[in-house]
């Protein structure tokens, strides 16, 4: 498997952290050189290692923005 290569380029929020030190966090990323897109995922405390997360393009963030303002929560 090749080697995914990433760059934080802005940590946005930390959304939730685990009793292990895992933390949730709303990052800009930049994935293998690309332009920078918005990530939600787990992450290790040294950033090392990741779990599954979702990448969304800028348009994806503005709809969800949108989305959100509507939910009563």
């Amino acid at each position: 498997m090749a080697e995914i290569k990433f760059e934080i380029l802005k940590t946005i929020a930390t959304l939730s952290e685990s009793p292990k030190g895992w933390k949730k966090e709303f990052n800009l990323i930049s994935w293998n050189g690309r332009d920078p897109k918005y990530d939600i995922r787990d992450w290790a405390p040294d950033h090392t290692k990741m779990g599954k997360g979702v990448t969304l393009s800028n348009d994806e963030v503005k709809l969800l923005q949108q989305v959100l303002k509507e939910i009563d929560f």
